[in-house]
């Protein structure tokens, strides 16, 4: 396994100004063989609830992005990714009003299972071009223009 290139993120709930709570999350892009995009819409009861996003989780402290992707894979979606099927795309930086968010996304052309919701939430494959018609929170959206790009290098 290489070494992850990302610094950990102190995620405190209690930050004196909400405007500097960091929040790191690691998402991944799962790509099938018709080059759709998996999404998967934001439970019940969670913040930004209903809308559309690539699945992934909050890092833990004792984790790297890349582990915490393949931990939140199988517990959402039980499926098994192995982290050399991980391929770094980008990372979002997306400021909310209340926190900051960083986000590295992966790609990922190969797994284990058939995805199956574990949450509650509902999921879809979707192609690059139709991406656009799925409301997803704000941060993912800058980064839907780039997703062709992504397929074809990876």
């Amino acid at each position: 396994m290489h070494a992850s290139p990302f610094k950990m993120v102190n995620i405190s709930k209690k930050a004196k100004n909400p405007q500097n709570l960091k929040v790191f999350v690691a998402a991944g892009l799962l790509v099938n063989g018709k080059n759709q995009v998996l999404l998967a819409t934001r439970p019940p009861g969670r913040s930004m609830a209903g809308l559309w996003e690539f699945p992934g989780s909050k890092v833990k402290p004792t984790e790297t992005p890349e582990n915490t992707l393949i931990r939140e894979l199988f517990e959402e979606l039980k499926i098994t990714v192995k982290a050399v099927d991980l391929r770094f795309v980008t990372e979002i930086s997306h400021k909310y009003e209340d926190f900051h968010l960083k986000m590295p996304l992966f790609l990922c052309r190969h797994w284990t299972g058939e995805p199956t919701p574990q949450e509650g939430q509902e999921i879809c494959w979707v192609s690059p071009e139709n991406l656009e018609n799925y409301p997803m929170p704000p941060a993912d959206a800058p980064v839907i223009g780039k997703i062709p790009g992504f397929l074809k290098k990876y």
